[in-house]
């Protein structure tokens, strides 16, 4: 055998896989296709000195597993450098309101819109908290009934009989009658709105209260970006593994999993070379761990199975912008520098942000997209020349397969400069500061980290799709129906963004396994 492990692709998943694996002493390997480890946590050197993001750059939820400090990342570069406020909503008015981790602080700048809204906000996090800090120790677990029955079912929410059933029924609504229920002021709900629509459902889907709901538990741990790039944590990643006796290869694509005796066997390269191990863990993507690096051994009925799985149509792309100077906000309550420290949610109501996913449903690119406008070089100057900046600007909605035969070459930079327009509508001349630009639209999304569809989540995150259902159910628990392969990546349970859990449960999961068979 040539390692314990084998892990394909090295996003931030497989790493974690493979980190914990090489920490409890086993041989590890990791191949990455592309000439940068990383996946979809990657920074990339551009335009002379520009250290530019190429796949997530908030991180937000690895703060809540042990990830970081159980593998000491620090001492592998990783430094977290804290955004405080991590995301501000500033409006065409010139009010804006910030959300920094105290409470406190976050509900005065709330009560500069609304008095009501900011006692109401303060009431919200109180009663959310407790259920999602259970949740996010699901999360981190395999997704089954005997689990959620120990970390979630409303065992630490106080409220009983009649509140605990209207806990119940906000559980199942959608975030935004969530929101309308919960705030008065049109800005808040613009705000809280765009942030629940990240994970792709749009406000009016039910069963998506959570996706505002989980915010609650930022304020317990605040979001932070890596110094360096969003990069450095799979860079860090990496050091870990190769400090522990574990490889990690980039450049070097595989093309199938290898089978031998009905077990996975180890991987065969794309020059021929031919790589064995007792498991192997893929981080592909779903489709292309099964249909592409397995196209000779997946069954007919499992092929069916997995083409029931709703990976979507995209729905986002992103611009990574060089430039001179930051954006400036039109702001009358002197805010115009502190936003910069975190995102900026540019929606300037619900209603716009239902419209732009309205455009999405018939298959077009939105007319006025929703923008989050992310300036990271104001609290870390590693990441751009002396007297420049960086600008990262995320929109929804955009579909991967567009009607009437309009293909994304042709129409990628009208839309790039479109969305750079969003900005311009909140800081008039922004879009003037351009020095370069890095275009992602879906289909760049989908050639740069192979991800079908250019589902930055993998697979959409919608109820039937999560927890024990994902990404199937036969599928759910990390272990696949082609013994000693496993799966470590966004298409699992919890799902995406820089999480990590996918990866840190599937390790916990393949160490039983490995412990079993010793």
């Amino acid at each position: 055998m040539d390692a314990d492990v084998i892990v394909v692709g090295s996003g931030h998943n497989g790493l974690v896989t493979a980190a914990y694996l090489a920490k409890w002493g086993y041989k590890v390997a990791v191949y990455e296709r592309r000439d940068t480890i990383g996946g979809a946590v990657c920074t990339e050197d551009m335009f002379g000195g520009f250290k530019m993001d190429v796949g997530g750059s908030a991180h937000f939820m690895i703060h809540h597993t042990p990830i970081v400090s159980d593998l000491e990342l620090h001492r592998y570069g990783l430094e977290y450098i804290p955004l405080d406020p991590f995301m501000s909503a500033p409006f065409e008015d010139g009010s804006s309101i910030s959300f920094y981790q105290d409470l406190d602080r976050t509900c005065e700048s709330i009560a500069r819109v609304s008095d009501h809204d900011a006692e109401a906000y303060r009431a919200f996090i109180r009663q959310w908290q407790p259920l999602n800090e259970r949740i996010f120790e699901f999360f981190q677990k395999e997704p089954t009934f005997s689990n959620i029955g120990k970390t979630f079912m409303f065992r630490r929410i106080h409220e009983r009989g009649a509140d605990k059933t209207d806990m119940l029924r906000k559980i199942f609504q959608s975030y935004g009658k969530l929101l309308s229920d919960t705030f008065e002021s049109e800005k808040m709900r613009a705000a809280l709105a765009w942030w629940g629509a990240q994970s792709g459902p749009p406000p009016t889907d039910t069963v998506t209260s959570e996706f505002v709901a989980w915010h609650s538990v930022v304020h317990k741990k605040g979001p932070a970006r890596p110094r360096g790039g969003s990069g450095m944590l799979t860079q860090a990643l990496a050091g870990y593994i190769r400090d522990h006796g574990g490889e990690v290869h980039a450049g070097v694509p595989v093309t199938r999993i290898l089978v031998e005796h009905g077990k996975a066997a180890g991987i065969e390269l794309e020059n021929g070379e031919r790589y064995t191990a007792r498991r192997v863990v893929s981080n592909a993507h779903i489709w292309v761990t099964f249909k592409q690096l397995l196209a000779d051994w997946t069954p007919p009925d499992l092929n069916r199975r997995l083409d029931t799985i709703r990976v979507g149509n995209g729905f986002g792309m992103v611009l990574r912008c060089a430039v001179n100077n930051l954006p400036k906000y039109r702001l009358n309550d002197g805010n115009e520098d502190e936003i910069l420290k975190g995102m900026q949610l540019l929606c300037p109501t619900e209603q716009y942000l239902i419209d732009s996913y309205a455009d999405y449903l018939k298959g077009l690119p939105s007319e006025h997209p929703a923008a989050i406008a992310m300036t990271f070089s104001r609290i870390d100057p590693t990441l751009a020349p002396q007297g420049k900046h960086t600008l990262f600007v995320w929109g929804q909605y955009y579909p991967y397969k567009l009607r009437d035969s309009v293909e994304w070459p042709k129409i990628r930079e009208k839309e790039a400069k479109k969305l750079l327009k969003v900005v311009d509508r909140f800081a008039p001349g922004a879009s003037k500061e351009l020095i370069d630009w890095y275009i992602q639209s879906p289909v760049d999304i989908e050639a740069k980290h192979n991800m079908p569809n250019a589902n930055v989540m993998h697979v959409e995150m919608t109820t039937d799709q999560m927890f024990m259902f994902r990404p199937l159910p036969e599928l759910s628990r990390y272990q696949t129906p082609l013994p000693g392969l496993y799966m470590a990546n966004a298409g699992m349970h919890p799902g995406g963004g820089i999480f990590g859990a996918p990866g840190y449960a599937c390790a916990h999961t393949l160490r039983k396994d490995l412990k079993r068979r010793r």
